[in-house]
């Protein structure tokens, strides 16, 4: 998967989905102590997510494709003096990473996977999640008025993380994602599974 169409929408300001703040439903994970261990933030984008985990002291690497994005990732951790590490990578070979994580976060990309690219996706989660580790996913949600691009329902998340595939989805509660173009977020997904 090569990183130039996603990096080409950071070049003409702000993409779709960077709203300059972490994601409320990872805010509200974090407070409950939902996130344990070496976090991988996947498709991190501009890290704001991965900055407000980083500020709280965990250790986090962020990833992916996009070069612009990640260097303002890195910029802005400079800037706050967060110590927080970001490298690019390719979502559907995390295993190139060599690195296992306690808490993994999918914020918006999954939603981005047509269903052929699911099964490598997830296997490619599977190989850096310890197991009984945890991974969040927050998506676009098919409920309600005002759905982002490719929403996905609840069955299609349990069909991608099940327990052939080494998962275990604990929890798919409806939430909000932010973005640039909802004024109080769209419909989403907030998923808890669990390595098995």
């Amino acid at each position: 998967m090569t990183g130039l169409p996603w990096d080409a929408s950071y070049h003409d300001g702000p993409a779709p989905w960077d709203v300059g703040r972490p994601q409320p439903a990872v805010v509200r994970a974090a407070a409950g102590s939902g996130f344990a261990g070496a976090v991988l933030d996947v498709g991190c984008g501009t890290g704001e997510n991965a900055l407000h985990l980083a500020a709280l002291g965990l250790p986090v690497l962020g990833v992916d494709v996009a070069e612009t994005a990640l260097a303002i990732a890195r910029e802005t951790a400079g800037e706050r003096g967060i110590e927080v590490e970001f490298a690019t990578a390719d979502a559907l070979r995390l295993e190139s990473l060599g690195r296992s994580f306690g808490t993994v976060l999918d914020c918006g990309m999954f939603h981005t996977l047509d269903a052929g690219e699911r099964p490598g996706y997830v296997a490619s989660l599977a190989s850096v999640t310890e197991h009984d580790g945890t991974l969040y996913v927050l998506c676009f949600s098919d409920e309600g008025p005002g759905t982002g691009p490719h929403p996905v329902s609840r069955d299609e998340l349990k069909a991608a993380f099940t327990p052939g595939a080494g998962w275990n989805v604990a929890a798919i509660e409806p939430d909000r994602i932010l973005t640039r173009f909802h004024d109080d977020g769209a419909p989403a997904w907030f998923a808890t599974i669990n390595r098995i």
